[in-house]
């Protein structure tokens, strides 16, 4: 059951918690309504991208054997059967989108797009330099649409944008670490011969640097001013700032960028950002 459970990935679960940002950028009170149908797409949400996991878990069996920690893989060390991980895909993905449908049409293909997505994904189109990444941040996007459909909230263009830009910042990170691995002789993938470190390296920081800008930019408008009566939101950006910088360190300095999930949940430092990022952005926003 445990190896099961490993499959799940529950750690990834994290991600899903942009489903609530239009909640929180909404600046309104999160009424009884509008909680429970995010909590519901959360756990949809979860459950579908547990699937594809999976699947690509399966994809990735021959990969995931040759690199020094996802061999550890329940699939990767023959923990769990082929043919179990098949029936789970199957049962997560069918409970998900069939549920999705009962909840919201809207849900249900917003759910079907991010599925169809990451199967190609998981099959293909991974193995493409750079529009594996793209991929990757459409998927946080999506699920932004998901927190949005259920709740009709309208998404702001800077939201957008800044989920989009932060999620490619986060999967070149990721991609920085296949590359030194690569160098060490290591081939975890194949679309690895299309980046290098000097590429991945620039790419970050340029996506670091507009991310920023973005969010300031968020912060300064007219509408969000005029929206929350004050003009102090742009505050919270040096938290911003410090986050992103602190996620620099860790991926240039300590040279760990495998899991952008596992390092934010395990560093203090990246979590007490964050959580003093939420709470100025609430108190400016008075919706403490």
């Amino acid at each position: 059951m445990s190896e099961l459970l490993k499959l799940f990935r529950i750690h990834q679960y994290v991600k899903n918690l942009f489903i609530f940002m239009p909640l929180l950028f909404s600046f309104s009170y999160m009424d009884s309504h509008d909680n429970i149908y995010s909590f519901l797409t959360f756990i949809l949400f979860s459950i579908l991208a547990s699937s594809i996991y999976i699947f690509n878990d399966l994809m990735d069996i021959n990969e995931d054997r040759a690199h020094p920690t996802k061999k550890n893989r329940p699939l990767a060390n023959g923990a769990v059967s082929t043919k179990s991980a098949k029936i789970l895909i199957l049962l997560l993905s069918f409970t998900s989108l069939s549920l999705s449908f009962l909840l919201s049409f809207d849900l249900f293909v917003v759910l079907l797009i991010y599925f169809i997505l990451n199967i190609f994904y998981s099959i293909k189109l991974k193995h493409i330099a750079i529009l594996d990444i793209f991929i990757i941040a459409t998927g946080f996007v999506l699920r932004l649409f998901a927190g949005s459909v259920v709740t009709g909230i309208n998404l702001s263009m800077w939201i957008i944008l800044m989920t989009f830009l932060l999620a490619i910042f986060l999967a070149l990170a990721k991609r920085r670490d296949d590359v030194l691995l690569s160098i060490d002789g290591q081939e975890t993938r194949k679309n690895i011969d299309g980046y290098n470190l000097e590429f991945v390296n620039a790419s970050m920081v340029l996506m670091a640097g507009v991310v920023i800008v973005s969010y300031i930019q968020y912060t300064i408008s007219p509408e969000v001013i005029h929206r929350i009566g004050t003009e102090y939101l742009y505050l919270t950006s040096f938290f911003v700032i410090l986050g992103i910088l602190r996620y620099m360190q860790i991926t240039f300095v300590e040279q760990d960028s495998a899991s952008p999930t596992k390092i934010i949940i395990r560093d203090t430092f990246l979590k007490l950002t964050i959580t003093l990022w939420l709470i100025s952005f609430l108190v400016i926003a008075k919706l403490l």
